[in-house]
């Protein structure tokens, strides 16, 4: 009864279903890893002291950023230059910007630093002036940006003087000098009241670190990974069973018998056998 299954058709169906279930159990345990990874550097996250609570270093020791030395606090000095404003940025439900100055240091690279956050647009407003002279500030280190990043703004077209996000690889491209590869916020207003209006960004946990959104939709994925499976098998399943049937059905003589070939193949009347054929009164010549 089940000889159909060897038949080149049934062939391809079967090798179908024979890669698929390992792709999507393969696919399945791949995402599910990946949220016990998540899970995991969430938990050794909460271990760990609060970053911006440890005593504050020299940046150069901190850098590369990574897990471990994000929202560390580093101390950098130098003489603010450029000065950028990066719209679409949330704080606390509002929308606003961020007030982003070019501190160039005395190795002649020069460190993104977010001075603060101000409501509304950025377009056509004043912001206080960053500081005169040599300053030394201290502020919780973040990595450059990417377009995965909250608030980024990847679509171009900004105003001059605007950035959408904070990235050496984005900002080396509007000022003559280099950029360091991590940027700092800093935890208070600045001294003298040059930046009272401006309030404090504080410093976002490192990706990966966290049970967000991400580690989620990676336990959603392990589930549909594993749905398809099932339901590749299911489908398996109940074509082989409606196979069967019809074999079956055909072996006992229950499936209705098409039409013979000497109804079809009936030889068509003549012409004259129709004229010679009683013709019905009523019928129209």
């Amino acid at each position: 009864m089940y000889r159909f299954l060897l038949t080149p058709r049934w062939w391809g169906i079967n090798l179908f279903v024979v890669l698929a279930i390992p792709f999507c159990v393969f696919m399945g345990t791949w995402q599910l890893g990946r949220f016990e990874d998540r899970v995991q550097s969430h938990e050794q996250a909460e271990k760990q002291p609060d970053p911006s609570t440890r005593a504050a270093k020299p940046l150069d020791e901190l850098l590369p950023v990574d897990k471990v030395t994000s929202g560390r606090p580093a101390v950098a000095t130098g003489t603010y230059a450029d000065q950028f404003l990066v719209p679409g940025r949330e704080l606390e439900d509002r929308q606003g910007f961020y007030v982003l100055n070019m501190l160039r240091t005395d190795t002649g690279k020069a460190l993104p630093v977010v001075r603060g956050w101000l409501p509304g647009s950025a377009n056509d407003v004043r912001v206080p002036a960053a500081p005169k002279g040599e300053v030394t500030v201290t502020g919780d280190l973040q990595a450059s940006e990417n377009t995965h990043s909250d608030g980024v703004d990847v679509r171009g077209g900004l105003p001059g003087g605007q950035v959408g996000m904070i990235s050496a690889a984005t900002l080396v491209n509007l000022v003559p000098y280099d950029v360091y590869d991590a940027w700092v916020t800093l935890p208070e207003a600045e001294a003298g009241g040059t930046g009272g209006a401006m309030k404090p960004v504080p410093a976002a946990a490192p990706e990966g670190s966290g049970l967000d959104l991400k580690a989620f939709q990676n336990l959603g994925y392990t589930g549909e990974w594993f749905v398809f499976a099932a339901f590749v098998l299911f489908m398996w399943f109940r074509l082989v069973r409606r196979e069967a049937e019809a074999v079956r059905d055909i072996a006992l003589g229950l499936v209705p018998e098409e039409p013979g070939p000497a109804a079809e193949d009936a030889a068509p009347v003549s012409e004259d056998a129709r004229k010679d054929a009683p013709q019905d009164p009523s019928s129209p010549d």
